[in-house]
């Protein structure tokens, strides 16, 4: 029984960890995207998983979307990213 509760606590820390780890990298990825687009991207929205990356909000160019891409490929080597920014 100690063991199965050592083990569950230790997966909670991993899980919480992991949580921490994501809400910075989503915090980087925010002020960088805002920093290199002179914050031409409203609605910004960064969302983290393991293994990928979806960045979402409005562009009025395509220009600014193509920032946003490279801001945030510099940011997260490994993983997929996703740009989802739409152009109005």
């Amino acid at each position: 029984m100690l063991l199965e509760e050592s083990s569950a606590a230790t997966s909670v820390a991993t899980d919480q960890a992991l949580t921490a780890i994501d809400e910075t990298l989503v915090a980087r990825i925010e002020r960088i995207v805002r920093c290199r687009t002179g914050g031409r991207i409203r609605d910004l929205r960064v969302d983290v998983t393991d293994e990928s990356v979806v960045i979402s909000g409005i562009a009025t160019t395509y220009y600014a979307k193509q920032l946003v891409t490279h801001a945030a490929l510099d940011e997260i080597p490994g993983r997929m990213l996703t740009n989802a920014i739409e152009v109005q």
